[in-house]
């Protein structure tokens, strides 16, 4: 029962993070660049409930902004589903503890989305190669989702560590010894 409450309230926290995204940080955004909460949430569910659940909810978010968003169905399914899956790799090799950590998996996380996103797009979709707009982007992404995630880090890590004690249990120490 407890683990249908944590799955409602995470989809219910999609939900606040989607219109986050489409309605209140296209006014507040740094040069027209908004933050890629859909990432940072993926990434704090792989990291606390599990490496599948991570993936699952990855993916099927996802597909959902790319039916919403994009051109080519797929492309973003793929970029989250790697990250709920490299975010279980991060929980097994280091510590949820350290906020610098913590930064530290947002940042490459982030970098790692929006590299395969415009990897597939350029693929697929046949975008042209502007590297200089990239990085620009990428680099504001990259600060904005940093950012949000030390203001949102003592809610998130306290709601994290009550998921992964459901989830996988009580055993922190015994991951260590």
């Amino acid at each position: 029962m407890k683990k249908l409450v944590i799955n409602i309230f995470l989809i219910l926290t999609i939900f606040i993070i989607y219109f986050l995204q489409s309605n209140f940080f296209t006014w507040f955004n740094i040069a027209g660049i908004m933050p890629n909460l859909f990432v940072v949430i993926v990434l704090f569910i792989g990291l606390f409930a599990s490496k599948t659940m991570g993936t699952i909810y990855g993916i099927v978010i996802g597909l959902v902004l790319d039916l919403l968003f994009g051109r080519s169905v797929g492309i973003q399914a793929v970029s989250l589903g790697l990250i709920g899956f490299l975010a279980g790799i991060f929980d097994k090799n280091f510590s949820k503890d350290s906020r610098m950590t913590i930064m530290l998996m947002v940042l490459s996380s982030t970098v790692i989305v929006e590299v395969l996103n415009y990897l597939f797009k350029y693929m697929f979709e046949g975008i042209s190669v502007e590297i200089f707009n990239f990085v620009k982007i990428l680099v504001l992404e990259v600060i904005f989702n940093l950012l949000l995630t030390i203001i949102l880090y003592p809610l998130i890590r306290k709601f994290g560590y009550d998921i992964e004690n459901e989830y996988k249990g009580n055993k922190i120490l015994t991951r260590y010894f």
